[in-house]
């Protein structure tokens, strides 16, 4: 099976060197100038150096010649990049199935990637999510992870579970989308407000508390959205907030400890040079979670600090501060 790739960032360009261990794969780049050089170069030099492509990873500038005789598209986009993407291939007359790795919310209307397809897919063409606890620079080199697959339709998400799954990158199937799309979300928020709280050298038991309060606001939020809680146990849920809470190579987390530093939005995303998608990602969720009258402070808090300009000490207080409760399951 032909593989088409969309989106030559670090994470797309990962993902079609890894898939390429098993079948022909084309990674679109939007950039003419840097299609062309990863095809002279043989590597991603801007996002992935040092890592070389396999020779049955080809590049392309064009999306039509991209997913010409394709038996799945991967759109591996920022989340602002998947409704154009998805246009795109419906201009085009794509009928191959489609998969996206795009994390979080869209912005200004709330809607998460499957919600987006089921306006700009024909809708007998199959789709699915692809998330789970995996840096693009550990994937690259061949180190081992797992990811979820999730799919309305199980049969398709194990369907592409046998045919992508390697021995380096174990695939699972799951036929919550929605709860892996609500994980991939709002882990990135959570993310950020770990890395305030290492940034203030808080210490170990306050990230601990820190992050299984956060995955309470995520099942809270799953749940409210028709996601099943289980899934925020998996590797789409406390899987990946793990690695995006805690590990150096995390964006998000690095926005945190530049935020603890003192540095504002501005400062932090000029620094950081890269998206981090859980900054777009929290405004659209705390909308979301005070229309549904979802109690999540701790994403109220990054939004405070985000966009209102509000210390983290002043924060940390406010949520040091308040009223003792009953712990609940979620």
């Amino acid at each position: 099976m032909k593989l088409a790739v969309l989106g030559a960032g670090a994470w797309g360009t990962a993902l079609a060197i890894r898939f390429a261990d098993r079948q022909a794969v084309t990674l679109w780049s939007r950039e003419a100038d840097q299609a062309a050089q990863m095809q002279q170069e043989r590597c991603n030099t801007r996002y992935l150096p040092n890592t070389p492509f396999p020779d049955t990873l080809t590049v392309s500038h064009s999306m039509n010649e991209a997913i010409a005789g394709a038996g799945l598209i991967l759109i591996v986009t920022p989340m602002s990049g998947l409704r154009g993407t998805l246009k795109a291939l419906a201009e085009l007359g794509n009928t191959a199935p489609v998969l996206w790795a795009c994390k979080g919310l869209e912005a200004g209307t709330m809607l998460l990637p499957h919600q987006v397809a089921e306006q700009e897919m024909p809708a007998h063409i199959a789709r699915g999510m692809l998330s789970g606890p995996s840096f693009a620079q550990e994937v690259a080199k061949g180190l081992p992870a797992a990811v979820t697959i999730a799919a309305s339709d199980a049969a398709f998400a194990q369907q592409v579970v046998n045919d992508l799954n390697t021995n380096i990158l174990r695939l699972y199937a799951s036929d919550d989308i929605i709860g892996v799309e609500i994980g991939a979300a709002v882990k990135n928020v959570m993310a950020i407000a770990a890395g305030v709280a290492d940034g203030l050298n808080l210490g170990l038991n306050a990230r601990a508390a820190l992050l299984t309060r956060g995955l309470a606001e995520m099942a809270r939020f799953c749940v409210a959205l028709g996601g099943k809680p289980e899934t925020m146990m998996g590797l789409a849920g406390i899987g990946d907030l793990m690695l995006t809470a805690t590990g150096d190579l995390s964006r998000n987390r690095r926005v945190g400890l530049l935020l603890a530093q003192g540095l504002d939005l501005d400062g932090v995303l000029k620094n950081l040079g890269h998206v981090a998608e859980g900054v777009p990602t929290a405004r659209e969720v705390l909308r979301q979670a005070e229309g549904l009258g979802i109690e999540m402070p701790i994403t109220r808090s990054v939004c405070q600090v985000l966009f209102e300009n509000v210390a983290v000490s002043d924060i940390i207080a406010e949520l040091m501060g308040r009223s003792p409760k009953m712990e609940g399951s979620i």
